[in-house]
Formats: structure tokens, sequence, C-alpha cells
């Protein structure tokens, strides 16, 4: 493995963690040292209330949406809060203390790194950083909605780390673009991703150069950046349209010439005067003045993310995701205007979405993905991840590994090409609840007791709660308790097969 290379930024960072243990150890309760000794319970209540009514409660389906489910816990306090105090609560992440979670991701060093510094590191270690870092953010950080959100824009934005000079890139990118501006401005989540030296590498806008007037650019970027990043696909756009977009992104690129007087400047967005086309263009019926230069790439985007049909495709995307799949129409219609008044501000849109009359009636109707399968899973048995070999392991067998969709158009989120890989679902569910699933660890026996259970005489089908939001039904539970019945080994074992069972169960594969 080639060493990481010693850096200004480096030697800061050594500094900078004496500092973050100090800070850390003060939080209450953190003495256990969450995330470096096995098996803590990562803060859970002492005890937890199961809701008693048949259909899902409210405050499930809601964290099965803006969560990445419920973990133990968690349905009590949006109970107390109340639904729109949560929302509201979580629509700032900012104000909510999160170090916890920082302190599990402190060992994904080249999160932190610059482009630059990431050139003589291998590939994969920062495939590695990349992943774990979004997997255990997805289990543990107390920023619910913002940490789906940064799984809808990593889709929406998506790129392959494997192509040449995305990988290097992709860890800046996902901290100043992604997490940024996740429940910002939609207009400057755009601009921070067609100045990001992964975007620009991606879809090869850092080669778009006019240096001769006979000289086409290249359009690649400026296609994605209508079709899939603002209007969509069906958004009324032409191929001239393209084209002329494209004429507005020459000169955008990332620098990569030696002799620089600052180095660090390698691997940085970088405008190319010489490299632009600086004559007049029209986008979407809108002239773009000449001599424009740099300020050309702000009026294209100004154009674009403003067009009625971006307030659709982003209303559509994003109620899909949160509401339906599809979506009802009517709440589609009320989202575009909401994105459209508020001038594509995040937090008003997610909100509206939240507290839509449609939001609240579409119960069970989404299928979740591999990643949120195995996420929700963690979560819901109030395990610990700390994202070893063998959770990544199965996040390939599941086809959900982050930033390896081969296209750009990201990961679906119809279920239909998930189905082939429901066996693995199975496996992984056993393997978390017997504790065969590496670092990661439950404690099935504790859980039951903070329910207020008899641990040892409790049926599996008991714990239904914390995977359905509701009390198992009779027929749920007879399966249950059959199968964990005929379970070979332990009573141990076969209570851990019976909750993967809930684990696999129709009612927990749907949000």
């Amino acid at each position: 493995m080639t060493p990481r290379p010693s850096t200004r930024r480096s030697v800061l960072r050594a500094g900078a963690s004496l500092a973050a243990v100090s800070a850390f150890a003060a939080l209450p309760g953190c003495d256990r040292m969450v995330g470096i000794v096995p098996g803590v319970d990562d803060g859970l209540p002492d005890r937890v209330d199961l809701p008693g009514i048949a259909g899902v409660e409210s405050a499930f389906h809601l964290l099965s949406r803006a969560a990445y489910g419920a973990r133990p816990g968690d349905v009590d306090r949006v109970r107390r809060m109340g639904r729109a105090a949560w929302i509201d609560e979580q629509l700032h992440p900012e104000t909510i203390d999160d170090r916890a979670c920082d302190w599990r991701v402190a060992d994904c060093e080249s999160m932190e790194d610059e482009p630059l510094d990431l050139r003589s590191v291998e590939p994969e270690v920062v495939d590695r950083d990349l992943t774990r870092h979004h997997l255990i953010r997805a289990v543990h950080s107390k920023r619910r909605i913002h940490e789906v959100m940064v799984g809808f824009w990593c889709d929406h934005f998506s790129m392959q780390t494997a192509k040449k000079g995305c990988r290097e890139a992709k860890p800046w990118d996902d901290r100043e673009v992604v997490r940024a501006h996740a429940l910002g401005r939609f207009r400057d989540l755009v601009g921070a991703s067609a100045r990001s030296p992964a975007m620009l590498r991606y879809l090869d806008n850092a080669e778009n150069r006019r240096e001769r007037p006979a000289d086409r650019p290249n359009e690649n970027y400026a296609r994605e950046l209508l079709e899939l990043h603002t209007l969509g696909v069906h958004g009324g756009y032409t191929q001239n349209d393209v084209m002329e977009a494209a004429r507005c992104l020459t000169g955008f690129t990332v620098e990569d010439r030696a002799g620089l007087e600052h180095v660090f400047d390698r691997g940085r967005f970088a405008f190319r005067k010489d490299w632009h086309d600086d004559g007049a263009k029209v986008v979407l019926g809108t002239t773009v003045p000449a001599s424009g230069g740099e300020a050309d790439l702000d009026r294209l985007l100004d154009i674009v993310c403003g067009a009625p049909a971006t307030a659709r495709h982003l209303a559509t995307k994003l109620c899909r995701r949160f509401v339906a799949d599809p979506p009802p129409a009517t709440v589609v219609e009320s989202t575009a205007k909401v994105f459209t008044d508020t001038g594509g501000d995040l937090r008003a849109v997610v909100r509206h979405i939240l507290t839509s009359d449609e939001f609240e009636t579409c119960v069970g109707c989404k299928t979740k993905r591999p990643f949120e399968f195995i996420v929700s899973s963690i979560r819901a048995v109030g395990g610990v991840c700390r994202a070893g070999p063998e959770e990544l392991r199965y996040l390939e067998r599941l086809g959900h590994v982050p930033f390896h969709y081969p296209t750009p158009d990201g990961y679906p989120e119809e279920p239909e090409p998930w189905m082939g890989t429901l066996l693995w679902r199975w496996n992984f569910a056993v393997a978390l609840t017997t504790n065969r699933l590496g670092e990661t660890q439950v404690d099935l026996l504790d859980l039951a007791k903070r329910a207020g259970l008899d641990a040892k005489a409790a049926s599996p089908a008991d714990l239904a709660p914390f995977c359905f939001g509701r009390p198992a039904t009779a027929e749920e539970r007879a399966a249950i308790d059959a199968y964990a019945a005929r379970a070979e080994g332990s009573a141990a074992d076969r209570r851990a097969e019976g909750v993967a069972l809930l684990l696999c169960a129709p009612a927990f594969q749907v949000a």
C-alpha cells in the first residue's frame, strides 16, 4: 500500500484530532468511547414504548422516509416533539450536535483530503473510505433528513469514481458540494457541482475547449446538465440548446499544469479564458451576451435553473423519493409551485413534501433499495455499524455500492432492477442478527428488555414494532414462531433467525 503523503493539512489534522478527543469525551455518555469499544449500545434509551395500534404509526412512517428507518427510541422522540417540530429541527442540521457520528467516521481520512493529496493514495483506500463514510453516517448520524438528501443528490449528480481523475476529487465533492448544499438553494448546489473537479472530470468538461474557430465544444456535461441535473429528459430543450450550453461551458476545467506557483492549485477548478468561446449564445430562447467570459457559466445556470421544467423535474424526483413511485400528480404540482415560489429553497420544498396529505397517506408503497435495506436493518435492531469488510461486501453483492453506478443517471429508484438480489437480503439479515457481520454488533436480548419484554420468553414476533412500526399480525406471528421453532442451533440462534425473518418480511421491504 502506498503510504499517505505528509502534507501541511495532514499535520494540522493530527493536532486537531487531539482536541477532538477532548471535545468528544466531554459529551454526555461518551466516556464509553462510542465507535471504538466493541459492543457499545450507541446511547439507546433505557425504555422504548412499542406501539399497540394495528396500522403503521405516523411517526414511524415519517422516519421510514425522512430518515433511513427508525432506530429504537426515535419514534418516542418524534411523538414527544411532534412531527412538525421534528421536521423543523431536522431541516436545520447545523443546529444538531453530530460529533458522535463525526468521531465514528474519523478514520475515513481521505474524506478530508484535497484532490492533490489523494493522487498518491491507493484507489481502493479512497473507495473504501467513501463507502464507509456514507454507510456509517446513514446509520448513525442524528442529522436524518440531511443524510437522506445527501443520498438523493449523490444519485442526482451521479458519478462513477472509477473514471480517471474522479476518485481523487470525489471526497472534496462530497464535502464541499453535496453535503454543503444538500438543504440549501438548488441554484447554489448546481453551481457548486458545475465547478466541482470531480464532475468536470466525470462528464469531460475539463476537456471542453475552443482554441481554434473550427473546434467543436465537448457537449457531454452540457447534455447531462440539461437532461439530468435541471430540465429533465422531457424538459423542452433541443440539440441546439445543448450545443449552445456547451459553448457557454468552454474553458471551465481542472487546473493541472505543472510549474504552478502554488502546487495545491493542481486538481482544483479553473477557468481558462484562452479556451473559452466568448461569442454570443442562445439557450432556451435567452441570449447570453458576447464577451461574458467566466460569467457565462452563471448566466447559463440562471437560465436552466429558473426554467419551469426544472421545477417540475426536481419536484417529480423528490416526490418519488419521499412519497411514492410514481408520485401522485397533485403533490408533484404543489411541490413544483413551492420550488418556483421560493427560488428553489430545498428546505421549503422538503418541508412541503413531508407535511403534505399525499405523504401521510402513501404508507408502505415504496420498495427499499439495497443500501436503504441494509441501513434500516441495522437501525431497526439498534446495531452499531463499523462498516467493515463484511458489510461492504454485502453492498457489492446487492449491487448498490455508492459511487459505482456506471452511468450518470444514478442508481434506479424503481423496485424492478433490485428484485434479483432478494436472497442476499436474507443472507445479510441472518448475518446481522446472529452477529456474524464482522464488527457490526446487535444485542437482541437487550433490545427486548428495553421494550419491557421478558427477553428470554419473548417471541421474535414481539420485536415486530421495531421493524414494521406496528405489532405483527396473527398470520405474521404464526409464520415467525413456526420458523423460529424449526431453526437449528441454540435458543439465541433461533431467536436471531426469527428476527432475521422480520427483516425479510414484505412489511419491512417497503417504507
